[in-house]
């Protein structure tokens, strides 16, 4: 991706979340010279890759998979200076971007459309082998339990949110016709160098063409504590 396109779909995603009525803590208006000077006292924003992101799967079509993230809380499963069990993230679609399946080994996560249009899980059980399993499939909606056929989307409208299980594949869409998606989620410590299965095999941050300079950086960008 170029960097003018990260920069727009991060400013893009700012203007949803005031939409919203969002607000956001103060480490994600620093910029990128500002990062310069942090010490570190903001080691855990780095260790635990808080703050902006954006991902495309590597496959560089991110107009129609991938999307925009910020997180803003997070533990550390391989760092015992940090004690948090869970994580929170704000994720961004515009109507005609995806995310693809994948399922978590170990996170357990809710999907909660927190404002905009109408989004759309698919949902799958796994087998052992990866593959997708035919069984139905028990949902966990905002304190209702119920089955569905394999392959069924969950369509969640604005405050309504989804139990998303480990080994549960899913992978989601903004409705046609509903508009752009603000979404959060709230989850068990998030880590995705390891904890994420993808169903087809692919990357997570984008390459990065620098035509211009970063609006904010990423939150695999920080430079150490000086």
């Amino acid at each position: 991706m170029k960097r003018s396109e990260i920069n727009q779909a991060l400013k893009n995603m700012e203007e949803m979340i005031r939409k919203c009525g969002f607000h956001l803590p103060p480490f994600c208006d620093f910029t990128p010279d500002e990062w310069k000077e942090k010490g570190h006292e903001y080691d855990e924003i780095r260790d635990n890759m808080l703050g902006w992101d954006i991902t495309d799967y590597g496959l560089g079509n991110f107009k129609k998979i991938g999307f925009s993230l910020i997180t803003l809380r997070n533990g550390n499963t391989h760092m015992d200076k940090y004690k948090k069990t869970y994580a929170e993230k704000l994720l961004y679609l515009e109507e005609d971007q995806s995310a693809t399946m994948h399922f978590h080994w170990t996170k357990m996560e809710d999907i909660i459309n927190r404002g905009g249009g109408n989004v759309l899980i698919r949902v799958y059980n796994s087998k052992e082998d990866g593959s997708f399993d035919d069984t139905d499939v028990t949902i966990h909606s905002d304190g209702r339990e119920y089955t569905v056929p394999a392959g069924t989307q969950i369509r969640l409208t604005p405050g309504e949110s989804i139990t998303v299980y480990p080994y549960m594949y899913h992978d989601f869409e903004v409705e046609k016709g509903s508009g752009a998606v603000l979404l959060g989620e709230v989850s068990m410590c998030n880590d995705d160098n390891t904890d994420n299965r993808f169903y087809e095999p692919m990357g997570r941050f984008p390459e990065i063409e620098e035509d211009e300079a970063p609006y904010r950086l990423l939150c695999n960008e920080y430079p150490p504590a000086p």
